[in-house]
């Protein structure tokens, strides 16, 4: 057939006989003008205008859209096009009538096609450029093509064409669509008057583009990126050569931060109460729906038009196939009926015959509803996050107000806040993004089952109640599920503190050699974990197995009953049609019961967070409100837009945040700062617990509280902060007072910041200020022991200070800041009488007093009140007395004596006091071991991160960031034992096999049906032979079903056990040097964290990833199968997939990671700020801290918007790849149909192709996670590796005898001694000879190598030469659980562990009660133990926190001394006692163990003055060896020089 526009086989075809426009040919024609016109003007400013365009307003994205109607610009040209392919395929169909081909009939549509395409590029392209001038050109195009169609429609008309033809329909389309786009143009030349007028339109992009930071924009960009995420490209493809990091990210646009939102959310919440009654409490639900409804209900709009698409499938299927199975019919005639103008008119109906028209639109179906839904998800994701970024800022603004009482009164516990936060606002956020789904399903299932209905009759009915009568069974597994996790995580819970006590005490365990026993303790809780996690196990497997098997067994119920029972044959057509449907009716059936379960959490997380809200706040005094402008509401005061505010409120706070130095302080005449007159005070409740309070505080003077434990004297600086109810009575603050009061707390509050933050507390840093404060407080040499000196993180996710060195720091904070009031609220309490005295002196008196500040100082140190220039005694919640010392010296004599004897004996502790090492001295010591191991940690841990470096540099960073971790799934895999994952793979590999057999089967059934008779009742052998078969082949599917979901299940639990089990093993047998070098948190994380993806994570993601991927690998199979010429198509697709996981997975890493990392500091964030309201508060630093807050709660939202944004950006591109699959095989089947390829197998290949598209984004997606999950396995599998001590020992237990040692002789032979090969010696040539039963001391300055030895008697430390001999044999050859058994020791640091005081006494259960009875009563214990209910089996708590230090320490002797040793080994034992209980100690020693040998290691050399002989070591060397008096004698031995020092 010849080629020509009008077609040759009409002889008129070029004749204008009766008019021009009454040739249809030429009418066609006239319509290619206006896109060739186009094309002419549109293509030279595209290519040549935009080498040299520059755009008049500079900035930073070029997303920048602003003429108005742009969005219904881009609808319209969207649906141009849909209508334009309509028309062209209409043109090509009628041309196959044709006897000669007629161009005329899809040419122009073709043309008017790109056209429409180049519009859109070149309209975007002016837009983003700002050139308005040039859309000149678009409204001249939509004029003429407007006028050409209706010259069209006109003709058409004339000529009796009507609206049963498919082309006038089209042409009637063209013409609203080209009219409607004229008026869209129309309006912008009326907006922006840029045409015909002489002022036109100034614009301003919107702040969120000017501001460099914003990164999101997906508000921003146009249709068409923002249903592609295109503009996500840079970001994703960047990834994999440099980390995503917070930079990258930026920030968020205005109307997303939670600033933004929380007004919001505020003000619907407020709106409400000011309807009629003012009690009522407002809705929160309301308020939600207020503020967050209308993106809620488009998203709800999007999920609808998707869900409607959705079913464009399984008709499209059915079309296809049908019609192929009646390609028989009648072979096109020459039609003559519908001839005008020459040429052929078909009707709509004749359209969707034609099997490619079908393949055509199932693709854009596809597109569409894969572009909705990814569009509905989108919306729901960011409305939830925006939702719980409002809920956050309203819980803390909230925290900010309770009341005080509230907090210690229990009413708010800080697990109810922090619940709050981590969990409740999450159920919230979870219910929004899942909420569209309760009202979108039953209209998907009601849908999905009339289409069934009407393809298979009543035996569809059956099939479909076949899945809604299992769905209460999904949701009664759902709950299950969720309490089983309840209960596991109970059990770990405790399994992890179990775990924590035995790492903080490893060092004792090994000494007394009691690992094994703690061990088992730990797998006995262990054990019931795992059983709860076996429970969880089984219910995961029956969710997965009843998703995969309600599908086989509803279609099995239905095509057996329809083979039985109904009179019409199964035709291939109805059979795939109705398959299709049956897997779109499986998804909301299975999702319904997680949305109804989300439902009900959401409910209850309303009411928790209404009752919180409710809850009571703080009184509002007279001072207070001058800083309610400060407060988040501000934002509403002013009118300009919320970026302005932003900066303004932080103007604000800066100028509020430093008040002003007042400089006419000395001749000031007001002489009171604070006066509380008739005050009655109350914690909550009505009873007062201050009542008749009448006091003054001078100005710029030491003001001093003094009274006995519990008396009022904190309570009372608080009712003058205003944190207590006012029953009666007020609080005069003095005007220029109130601004802020530094308030340094009893119970020391610290930020998790660094050092330097906690002291300047948002103060201007002055470094002369700064180092004057450090002074003061004697922070100098603790900050020179930080690793990073005062740039250190300290806290809860830094290091942690002991108590002394955290009540310094913030005693400097109160010091530090400019306020003209101080109050401290007894800051000596947990220092030492030295330190006491320095920050006495130096910082009250001297830096205070200097800058005439009003100090009040709440104490118990009464030696001070000399210097008090004003006492307030306080009694029972009364003041007893006010005035200077000297008027209570006149006036009550009583309570002036009372006070002398009472100073007496402080000052008798102090000279005590002095004579012991200092505690502070001490706390150093410990910060210094922490750091000593940690500076050691670093070269060993570089392993760890070395890897990381490598990554770093850019070469290696690409093949190594997408590489999957296969070594570490090996390692994973072969933990579960190789038994359970050949049973996997092959029980995975016949699950899916059957699954493609039942389909086989049933496309080789309905394709015979088809092909023996038409409609007649069946015979019944027909299905005699096929029925069976489907029967037995469902039924093993069902069954193998089981079998896979089960075996996968138990494969992950075998393998977290076995995991954490040799996990446990290594660690707890592990080198005392392995615990010194590896952060105690490091090591808790495997346990915790890591154990917990392990236990329930990596399960079920590897049973997803393997599910979706044989899915889509016998998808592809099938379709290769039915159609092999697909396969060439195929190939770029696997090429574009494979990029496109490989970019999607590093990405997604990162993005996740960001999004972990930022939480932690927000949850954070909201704990420290409800433990230090009142510090906060006084320091009136609200504004600051919801700054804070609202910062970190933006940052954590962005990680997460860009996080879900890249899970879209992979979805839709997966879902386009597999919507080109579908069209690859569908036009591949219908042309091999020609060919003879049967309709069933068509049906079977399309329906699978259509499986594709909704789990190729579950395989990379789960790829993804996977490579996520697999790093704990690798963290795990790295301490797996660390050697274990060598418990054997050449000699064998039965060569010992049963009493050794029974002398305690102690012979060391040229012993030298180190930690690790790798470091220097500690020791080094070491002889000595002990006698038996005798007491040696062994004494050195710091880091000589002390305590060293005492390691090497228990062999914990590497003896690479000499030897340690004791009664006869060597220990380094002994068993080491065998020595350990064998020898006590009591340890510097007394460690107790939770359990009953028998427990720690004799964990072994050995003795008898009356042997513990005695050991207590040596250790002087036995009548407090005796007083505690249970006696022996008192409780004590973790760590022995219910007993003093002390008494901790005498534990420690009476658990040694029930070992009944014959030696004892006393390491610095009594550094951390008083002196009373260094007494007992000491005489406890002489006594009790007279018979033994004692070897005390002493930090203080006047505890070894008595030693029969004494061991002076000096940098690992033994330098003397003698009896204590003889060196004594020698005026130059060291020892000497040792006690003279310490004296």
């Amino acid at each position: 057939m010849s080629l020509s526009f009008c077609g040759n086989d009409l002889k008129n075809s070029y004749s204008v006989e009766k008019g021009v426009l009454n040739n249809g040919c030429f009418v066609d024609a006239l319509n290619l003008v206006p896109h060739v016109f186009l094309l002419f003007i549109t293509f030279p400013i595209l290519f040549i205008g935009w080498g040299s365009q520059s755009s008049k307003v500079q900035i930073h994205h070029n997303t920048w859209l602003h003429f108005p109607g742009h969005n219904m610009r881009w609808i319209l040209t969207f649906m141009l096009l849909f209508v334009h392919v309509c028309e062209i395929a209409e043109g090509i169909v009628s041309n196959t009538y044709m006897k000669s081909n007629h161009l005329h009939l899809f040419l122009p549509a073709f043309m008017g096609f790109i056209a429409a395409t180049t519009s859109v590029v070149y309209y975007h392209n002016i837009e983003t450029a700002n050139f308005p001038k040039l859309l000149l050109a678009l409204f001249i195009y939509w004029v003429l093509a407007f006028i050409t169609k209706i010259i069209k429609l006109w003709k058409f008309a004339e000529e009796g064409v009507g609206v049963e033809h498919l082309r006038f329909c089209i042409t009637a389309l063209l013409v609203v669509l080209y009219g409607l786009l004229m008026a869209v143009e129309i309006n912008v030349i009326r907006v922006r008057k840029y045409v015909f007028f002489t002022t036109p339109q100034r614009v301003k992009p919107p702040e969120d583009l000017q501001d460099l930071g914003v990164r999101f924009l997906q508000p921003f960009v146009n249709l068409l990126s923002k249903a592609t995420y295109w503009w996500m490209n840079p970001l994703i493809i960047g990834a994999h050569k440099r980390p995503i990091e917070l930079k990258k990210i930026g920030k968020l646009p205005i109307a997303m931060r939670s600033l933004t939102n929380y007004l919001r959310l505020k003000d619907a919440y407020e709106e409400q109460r000011h309807a009629e009654d003012l009690d009522r409490t407002p809705s929160i639900w309301r308020s939600m729906y207020r503020a967050f409804g209308r993106p809620i209900l488009l998203s709800s709009t999007f999920r609808y038009m998707a869900d409607l698409l959705g079913f464009a499938g399984p008709l499209c299927i059915f079309g296809i196939v049908k019609h192929l199975d009646n390609k028989t019919e009648e072979v096109k005639m020459n039609k003559t009926e519908d001839l005008h103008f020459g040429v052929y008119f078909m009707s709509s109906m004749e359209l969707l015959q034609n099997t490619y028209v079908l393949a055509v639109l199932l693709f854009l179906a596809l597109v569409l509803q894969r572009t909705f839904l990814q569009a509905s998800y989108y919306v729901t994701i960011e409305t939830g996050i925006n939702l719980r970024g409002a809920l956050l800022a309203m819980i803390y603004n909230k925290i900010l107000r309770l009341s005080t009482s509230n907090m210690s009164m229990g009413e708010m516990t800080l697990g109810q806040i922090n619940n709050l936060v981590a969990i409740e606002t999450n159920q919230l956020m979870w219910f929004l993004f899942l909420c569209p789904n309760l009202w979108a399903m039953p209209v998907q299932i009601i849908m999905g089952v009339i289409l069934l209905h009407y393809l298979l009759g009543y035996s569809a009915l059956i099939g479909a109640s076949v899945i809604v009568l299992l769905a209460p069974f999904q949701y009664l597994i759902a709950t299950k599920l969720a309490d089983t996790q309840k209960s596991t995580l109970d059990y770990s819970t405790d399994r992890l503190k179990k775990t924590t006590e035995i790492l903080k005490g490893i060092k004792l365990l090994k000494l007394y050699a009691w690992e094994n026993i703690f061990c088992d303790s730990v797998l006995e809780t262990r054990g019931k974990e795992l059983t709860s996690l076996r429970t969880f196990a089984f219910y995961t497997s029956m969710s997965i197995f009843m998703n995969a098997a309600i599908p086989i067994a509803a279609v099995l119920a239905t095509f057996v009953t329809h083979a039985y029972f109904s009179e019409f044959r199964l035709r291939p057509a109805e059979a795939f049609a109705s398959l299709a449907l049956f897997h779109i009716l499986v998804t909301p059936l299975f999702l319904l019961s997680t949305v109804v379960r989300f439902a009900v959490k959401a409910v209850v997380s309303v009411q928790k967070l209404g009752e919180f809200l409710q809850s009571e706040e703080i009184g509002e005094d007279s001072w207070r409100n001058g800083d309610m402008s400060v407060s988040l509401d501000s934002c509403k005061k002013h009118t300009v837009t919320t970026k302005a505010i932003n900066r303004k409120q932080r103007y604000k706070m800066d100028s509020y945040e430093q008040p002003m130095r007042r400089q006419l302080r000395p001749s000031e005449t007001e002489d009171v700062a604070v006066k509380v007159s008739d005050g009655y005070f109350t914690w909550g409740t009505n009873t007062s617990t201050l009542s008749d309070i009448n006091i003054r505080v001078p100005t710029g003077q030491l003001t001093m509280i003094v009274g006995q434990v519990g008396c009022g004297k904190s309570s009372l600086l608080l009712a003058m902060l205003g944190e207590m109810q006012t029953l009666s009575g007020k609080v005069y603050w003095s005007n220029k007072n109130r601004y802020s009061v530094a308030y340094a707390t009893q119970k020391s509050w610290l930020l998790n910041a660094t050092v330097e933050d906690n002291i300047t507390f948002g103060s201007p840093f002055n470094k002369q200020r700064y180092k004057a404060v450090i002074d003061a407080c004697s922070l100098q040499p603790d900050i020179d022991l930080l690793p990073f000196g005062d740039q250190t993180e300290i806290g809860e996710r830094g290091i942690n200070l002991s108590g002394g060195q955290r009540q310094r720091i913030c005693v400097a904070r109160a010091l530090y800041q400019n306020t003209n009031i101080v109050f401290l609220d007894d800051p000596f309490s947990a220092l030492d009488i030295h330190l006491s005295d320095h920050l006495m002196q130096e910082g009250i008196l001297k830096f205070l007093q200097d800058d005439k500040r009003t100090v009040v100082l709440v104490t118990h140190k009464l030696q001070y009140l000399i210097h008090a220039d004003w006492i307030i005694a306080m009694k029972d919640g009364s003041v007893l007395r006010e005035g200077t010392l000297k008027d209570i010296q006149t006036h009550d004599v009583e309570l002036y004596e009372h006070w002398k004897t009472l100073m007496n004996r402080q000052d008798q502790e102090l000279e005590k006091d002095t004579e012991i090492e200092s505690q502070t001295t001490l706390e150093r010591k410990t910060l210094r071991r922490a750091f000593y191991s940690r500076e050691a940690k670093t070269h060993i841990d570089d392993e760890d991160e070395e890897e990381e470096d490598e990554e770093d540099s850019l070469s290696t960073t690409t093949s190594r960031r997408s590489k999957i971790p296969w070594k570490v799934c090996w390692r994973y895999l072969s933990s579960g034992g190789f038994l359970l994952v050949f049973v996997v793979v092959t029980s995975k590999l016949a699950k899916h096999s059957v699954m493609v057999a039942i389909d086989y089967w049933l496309a080789a059934w309905t394709s015979s049906n088809f092909n023996t008779m038409e409609h007649k009742p069946i015979i019944n052998s027909d299905h005699q032979s096929y029925v069976p078969v489907f029967i037995i082949l469902c039924a093993a599917g069902i069954v193998l079903c089981l079998i896979t979901s089960l075996t996968v299940e138990f494969l992950g639990l075998t393998a977290a056990s076995n995991l954490h089990h040799n996990l446990l093993n290594k660690i707890i047998h592990a080198p005392l040097r392995f615990f010194d070098i590896t952060p105690l948190g490091q090591i808790l994380n495997r346990f915790s964290a890591d154990t917990n993806i392990i236990d329930q994570h990596i399960p079920s993601t590897l049973e997803s990833l393997t599910r979706s991927t044989l899915l889509c690998l016998s998808a592809i199979g099938v379709v290769a199968f039915v159609t092999p010429a697909s396969l060439i198509a195929l190939v770029p697709l696997a090429v574009a997939f494979y990029f496109i996981q490989k970019y999607f997975r590093v990405a997604s890493r990162d993005l996740q990671d960001l999004d972990d990392s930022t939480q932690l500091p927000l949850l954070c964030h909201f704990s420290e700020t409800a433990e230090g309201l009142t510090t906060i508060r006084a320091f009136r630093h609200e504004a600051r801290f919801k700054q804070r807050m609202l910062e970190l709660t933006d940052t954590n939202n962005t990680a997460y918007l860009f996080l879900s944004a890249a899970n879209r950006w992979l979805e839709v591109r997966t879902d386009y790849l597999g919507a080109v699959i579908v069209l690859t095989a569908a036009v591949a089947a219908i042309w091999m149909s020609f060919y003879g390829l049967q309709s069933g197998l068509v049906g079977l290949g399309l329906t699978y192709a259509l499986t594709v598209t909704n789990y190729l984004n579950w395989v990379v997606r789960n790829l993804a996670d996977l490579e996520v999950q697999m790093a704990a396995v690798k963290k795990v599998d790295s301490f797996l590796s660390t050697e274990s001590e060598n418990y054997e020992g050449s000699l064998d237990v039965s060569q010992v005898p049963e009493d050794w040692p029974q002398h305690g002789e102690i012979k060391i032979q040229d012993l030298c001694v180190r930690y690790d090969p790798m470091l220097k010696p500690v020791l080094k040539h070491v002889n000595a000879f002990i006698n038996p039963g005798q007491k040696v001391g062994i004494c050195g300055r710091t880091g000589s190598g002390k305590s060293s030895l005492s390691l090497a008697f228990f062999n914990m430390v590497d003896v690479f030469h000499g030897k340690i001999i004791i009664d006869g044999i060597d220990i380094c050859k002994l068993p080491l659980q065998t020595l350990r058994s064998r020898l006590s020791i009591i340890l510097q640091d007394p460690v107790l562990f939770s359990g009953s005081i028998r427990f720690n006494l004799d964990p072994e259960r050995t003795c008898t009660d009356d042997r513990l009875w005695e050991a207590l009563e040596i250790a002087q214990l036995k009548n407090m133990v005796r007083s505690l209910p249970g006696g022996l089996d008192a409780v004590v708590t973790e760590g022995g926190e219910n007993f003093s230090v002390g008494q901790r320490q005498l534990f420690c002797l009476a658990r040694a001394f029930v070992r009944k040793s014959s030696i004892l080994i006393m390491d610095e034992a009594t550094a951390s006692i008083d002196m009373a209980t260094e007494n007992i100690l000491q005489k406890v020693v002489m006594t009790a163990f007279a018979d033994r040998t004692v070897v005390t290691i002493a930090h203080l050399v006047s505890s070894i003055l008595e030693a029969e002989q004494v061991l002076v070591f000096s940098s690992g060397i033994l330098v003397e060896c003698d009896s204590a008096a003889n060196l004594l004698a020698q005026e130059d031995s060291l020892f000497s020089v040792l006690v003279r020092t310490h004296k």
